[in-house]
């Protein structure tokens, strides 16, 4: 039994993913954690609270950081409509958020089982970045972590050059980027394209008679209408299940580099998840303005797009 904390900023795509989890048998979720991103935190923990109950589970949620480390906040309302549900209007939960700050839950329960708990950041990294902060050795007690952003050899989709939840809180993802972590890093490039659900998918899960797979469509509407119409895409791009279904399969990720990974901080290219696959920064290990050179991570370069939709739709296609 694997045991994950899921920190997400609760929209569409992060719901669908919440539901993988939750629907794998062989995954506890000992907690899931909210920051501001898509949504402010107290929709995200409602929204967080929708799929629990939809799915008739019990799991602590905990409300995060209200806003970036610096920048000033930004949702993603114009995307995933105002709750982030695509104001579809689904009843109130009677699941209901803890009290406790989700910045030390996160912190104790990883203190407490050190090496046992795979973390999956669907959104910003503020509330990692801030646990960091109170406690450098998080980095060591976490087993593994997913990270569901940037854009590795890819446009972005909120600047040129930057993906939403990198951008963001750029300086959070410096932080995470920066800590040692054991982290696999999933870009939103890994959804585009043929990973869309297309017409065919899209009509097998809203005429299934499986109330999640249902709920996955209706609460994606808003994204579905945004993704055609501002990017381009052929259906439905979803970046959180893709790296949730990464978390959950390793084996779905065909291709990886190890490499470091540069956050920029100001400028054009502000937000921007720039790989260093040749290691040039070792290069220009003495030159001022390189201010380090960031420890490798796992990026993932493409994953297997039939074994991904295998998992979602057998995970969504559950009574």
């Amino acid at each position: 039994m694997r045991t994950l904390i899921i920190d997400t900023d609760t929209a569409s795509d992060d719901a669908i993913a919440l539901i993988m989890a939750l629907r794998t048998p062989d995954v506890r979720i000992e907690a899931i954690t909210i920051v501001s991103g898509n949504v402010d935190v107290g929709q995200g923990a409602i929204n967080a609270g929708i799929v629990l109950d939809l799915c008739g589970a019990r799991v602590p949620v905990y409300r995060g950081a209200d806003r970036p480390l610096l920048k000033p906040r930004a949702d993603a309302g114009y995307f995933h409509g105002a709750d982030g549900l695509s104001d579809v209007g689904f009843p109130p939960p009677t699941h209901q958020a803890e009290p406790e700050p989700a910045v030390f839950e996160l912190i104790r329960r990883c203190r407490t089982t050190p090496g046992t708990i795979d973390l999956v950041t669907l959104g910003p990294l503020t509330n990692i970045a801030l646990a960091l902060r109170i406690e450098p050795q998080l980095a060591t007690w976490v087993r593994s972590c997913t990270i569901m952003g940037g854009n590795p050899g890819s446009i972005g989709n909120v600047t040129p050059a930057a993906e939403y939840n990198i951008w963001c809180d750029p300086e959070a993802a410096a932080i995470v980027l920066a800590s040692g972590m054991p982290i696999t890093l999933v870009g939103w490039d890994l959804s585009r394209g043929a990973a869309c659900l297309d017409a065919n998918d899209m009509a097998r899960l809203t005429t299934s008679h499986h109330a999640t797979a249902r709920f996955a469509m209706a609460c994606s509407r808003a994204a579905l209408r945004a993704a055609t119409a501002t990017q381009a895409e052929p259906g439905l791009p979803l970046p959180d299940p893709v790296a949730m279904a990464v978390a959950l399969d390793p084996s779905i990720v065909t291709h990886t580099t190890r490499c470091g990974v540069a956050i920029p901080l100001d400028g054009l290219a502000r937000g921007a998840t720039l790989i260093d696959e040749l290691g040039t920064t070792g290069q220009h290990a003495n030159d001022p303005a390189w201010a380090h050179t960031p420890p490798p991570i796992d990026v993932c370069r493409s994953i297997d797009i039939a074994r991904f939709k295998s998992m979602l739709f057998r995970t969504l296609e559950q009574d």
